[in-house]
C-alpha cells in the first residue's frame, strides 16, 4: 500500500503550512487522497507533486480558477504559460513606464501639474503615439513631398521593448513637441532649409571652417578669426548663390546671424539627443560651440 501522510507531515515535506494546505485542499485544488477513521486528510505522494505544482502556479500569479483548469487538464499547462507570459510582458511595461515617469519627476523635480502630463503621455498606445508625433511633424513640415526623407529622420520610433533610458527619452520629446514655441521654432528652420539658406552640408562646411578654430582656441574677436569668418561668408555666399561681393559687415553676415541663432536653439539640439536615444542611434555631435563662436566672430567683424 502507498504510503500516506497526515497534513502536518504534508506540510513539513514540501514547506506549506498547514494553513495554506488546507485552504488548497478545501478549494479542491489537492483534495486528501483518504480519510483516517478519525477524519483526518490522508495524503498521498502524487498530492505531494500536486501541491508542488499548485505552488509553483501561484507563485507566478497564477489566480486559483486558471490553476484548478491546469490540473483537471481542462487547460494546456502550455496554452497558460503562453498567455500568462504575455501578462506578465504588458505588465513589466508598464512597470517600466512607472519608474520612467518617477524617475524623471525626481530628477527633473516635476510639478503635480507635470507629472499628470508626463504619466498621460506614457501610458498612450503604440497607434496613439504615433499619431502624436505624426501631428507635431505635420505641424512643422506641412505637406511638402520633398520633405520624405527629412521626416523620416525626424521620426522617434520607440522599440516594443524599451530601457529605462528610451522610455524617459521618449516622454520627454512627446512633451517638448507639445510646446507651442518650439513649433514655431522648427517651422523657421524648415523654412531657413527650405529657402537652401541652411543646408545642412552648408552647417558641415562651415563645421569644417570653425573646428580648427575651436581647436585651437582662437578668439572670435581676434585679427586670427578673420580670415575664418571670410571663409565662413564664402560658403555661405556660395550656397545661396549671391556670388561675389560684400565682405564680413555684409548684408550676408547678418543673414547668416540670424540664421545660426535660429538653429542654435537648445531646445532643437535637445530634440535631436532624444531622438538619438529613442531611436538607439549615435548621439548627434553638439554644434552648439560652432554656431556660437560663429555668431560672435560674424558680429566683430561686421
Amino acid at each position: 500500500m502507498n504510503e500516506l501522510y497526515s497534513i502536518g507531515e504534508l506540510a513539513r515535506r514540501t514547506g506549506l503550512s498547514v494553513k495554506a494546505i488546507r485552504f488548497y485542499s478545501d478549494r479542491g485544488l489537492v483534495p486528501p487522497t483518504d480519510r483516517s477513521p478519525a477524519g483526518y486528510r490522508r495524503y498521498s505522494l502524487a498530492d505531494v507533486a500536486r501541491l508542488d505544482l499548485v505552488r509553483s502556479l501561484r507563485e507566478l500569479g497564477l489566480d486559483l480558477d486558471t490553476i484548478r483548469k491546469v490540473l483537471d487538464q481542462e487547460s494546456a499547462l502550455s496554452d497558460v504559460a503562453a498567455a500568462h507570459a504575455e501578462a506578465l510582458t504588458v505588465q513589466i511595461r508598464t512597470l517600466r513606464l512607472r519608474r520612467a515617469i518617477l524617475t524623471a519627476v525626481a530628477e527633473r523635480g516635476s510639478t503635480p501639474e507635470e507629472l499628470n502630463l508626463m504619466h498621460r503621455l506614457a501610458r498612450l498606445s503604440e497607434t496613439e503615439r504615433q499619431h502624436l508625433l505624426d501631428d507635431f511633424l505635420d505641424s512643422v513640415l506641412g505637406p511638402d513631398p520633398l520633405f520624405g526623407g527629412l521626416r523620416r529622420t525626424l521620426t522617434a520610433e520607440l522599440p516594443d521593448h524599451p530601457s529605462p533610458e528610451q522610455l524617459s527619452a521618449w516622454i520627454e520629446l512627446a512633451e517638448l513637441t507639445q510646446q507651442p514655441g518650439f513649433r514655431d521654432a522648427v517651422r523657421q528652420l524648415v523654412a531657413d532649409y527650405k529657402s537652401a539658406d541652411l543646408q545642412p552640408d552648408l552647417v558641415a562646411r562651415i563645421r569644417s571652417q570653425v573646428r580648427p578654430a575651436l581647436t585651437a582656441g582662437i578668439a572670435p574677436d581676434s585679427p586670427a578669426a578673420r580670415p575664418i569668418v571670410e571663409a565662413v561668408l564664402s560658403e555661405y555666399k556660395a550656397t545661396v548663390g549671391s556670388g561675389s561681393g560684400s565682405g564680413a559687415g555684409s548684408g550676408e553676415g547678418e543673414r547668416l546671424i540670424e540664421l545660426l541663432r535660429t538653429a542654435n536653439d537648445p531646445r532643437w539640439a535637445r530634440y535631436l539627443e532624444l531622438l538619438a536615444i529613442v531611436n538607439e542611434w549615435a548621439p548627434p555631435e553638439p554644434l552648439t560651440p560652432t554656431y556660437e563662436w560663429t555668431i560672435e566672430a560674424l558680429g566683430h567683424a561686421g
